[in-house]
C-alpha cells in the first residue's frame, strides 16, 4: 500500500470530530462541586461566629476619670507624669472626678495616693488652701492620730522629728500655720478600690517655709512626727 494512502480519509467513513472543550460554566460547577465541603465548613464557620457575636453582650460605658500614675506622697505638688486618665466603667465610676489632667496639675495631695487612685473630692488640697506670703502648703502625718485630731485651722504648732535612737526630738517645722483639711467623710474609704474599709486619718496640713517643708519631707520618712501648739 502506498504510504500516503493511509492519511487520506476512506469514503466509507465519516471524518474524526474535533475535541472541544466544556463550557466555562460546566467547568466552574464542576469545580463548586469538588469543593462543595470546604465550602460548607466555611459556611458552617461564618454561622458560629455570627451566632457568637449575637450572643455577645455590647461593651460597658465607660467614663474617662483622672487617676494617680504613679503613688505619690501628701503633701506632693502635681506635675504632668502624676496624673493620667483611665476610662472606667460608668457602673464603678465615683462621682466628681475632673476627666482633664490638666485640671489638677498644680494641686496637691492631701493623703498619701496608690497608682490608679481616682482624685475624688478630698485626696487633694482645697485650691482655696493658702498659707502666708512666702510659705508653701505640705501635709504633716503625726504619729498620733488622736493630738492630729485635736488641731484646728488657725493653730500654731512647732513639729518635732523623734527616732528611737536618736534622744530628744529635733524641730523641723517652727510656728507652722495649720491649715483647713478635708474631713474623713469627703476622703475615699479605700485608696486602692472604689468603697472598702476606711483607711488612716487625713494628715494636717500646715504652711511653712520652703526649707522647712524639705525638712519636713525627709523626716517623715525616717522618724516620727508628733506637733506641740505654740502661741
Amino acid at each position: 500500500m502506498h504510504p500516503d494512502r493511509r492519511d487520506r480519509p476512506r469514503p466509507d467513513r465519516p471524518p474524526p470530530l474535533a475535541r472541544r472543550r466544556a463550557p466555562a460554566a460546566l467547568r466552574a460547577r464542576a469545580v463548586l462541586w469538588r469543593a462543595r465541603p470546604a465550602l460548607l465548613a466555611l459556611t458552617l464557620a461564618a454561622a458560629a461566629l455570627g451566632v457568637v457575636g449575637a450572643l455577645r453582650p455590647p461593651p460597658a460605658p465607660t467614663v474617662d476619670l483622672v487617676v494617680a500614675a504613679r503613688p505619690l506622697d501628701a503633701g506632693a505638688t502635681l506635675v504632668d507624669g502624676d496624673v493620667t486618665v483611665h476610662a472606667v466603667p460608668v457602673a464603678v465610676a465615683p462621682d466628681d472626678v475632673p476627666a482633664d489632667a490638666d485640671v489638677v496639675v498644680g494641686r496637691v495631695t492631701a493623703v498619701d495616693l496608690v497608682a490608679g487612685t481616682p482624685l475624688v473630692p478630698g485626696v487633694l488640697v482645697a485650691p482655696d488652701a493658702a498659707g502666708p506670703p512666702g510659705t508653701v502648703v505640705t501635709a504633716v502625718r503625726l504619729a498620733d492620730e488622736a493630738a492630729a485630731a485635736l488641731l484646728r485651722p488657725g493653730m500654731r504648732v512647732d513639729v518635732l522629728a523623734a527616732t528611737p535612737d536618736a534622744g530628744d526630738g529635733r524641730v523641723v517645722a517652727t510656728r507652722a500655720l495649720v491649715l483647713p483639711t478635708p474631713t474623713t467623710g469627703e476622703l475615699p474609704r479605700d485608696p486602692t478600690s472604689f468603697g472598702a474599709d476606711s483607711g488612716p486619718a487625713p494628715p494636717v496640713l500646715v504652711a511653712v517655709t520652703p526649707d522647712e517643708a524639705r525638712a519636713l519631707a525627709g523626716a517623715s520618712a525616717t522618724a516620727l512626727l508628733s506637733a506641740v501648739v505654740v502661741p
